[in-house]
């Protein structure tokens, strides 16, 4: 009975807590592309050019985590990665 109960909740935390991984991702990338971008107008190519990189790629790990894990669990699928 109690495996039952616990079942589903423990699923619901993981979704959640993949829902977060990717929300946190988005909000630093999102941030770093705005830095980025702030220095790039402001002169300083070498560290807006670095903000940016860094910010397309923690864009592209939250779109992965989105994609691959959180997508197909919303769907009832198991996750594909």
């Amino acid at each position: 009975m109690r495996e039952l109960l616990l079942g589903p909740v423990a699923e619901a935390l993981g979704l959640v807590l993949y829902v977060a991984i990717a929300g946190t991702l988005t909000v630093v990338g999102a941030l770093a592309e705005r830095a980025g971008l702030s220095n790039l107008t402001a002169g300083q190519t070498t560290l807006g050019l670095w903000e940016a990189a860094l910010g397309a790629v923690l864009l592209y790990a939250a779109l992965n985590v989105a994609y691959h894990i959180v997508f197909p669990r919303l769907r009832g699928a198991e996750p594909t990665a």
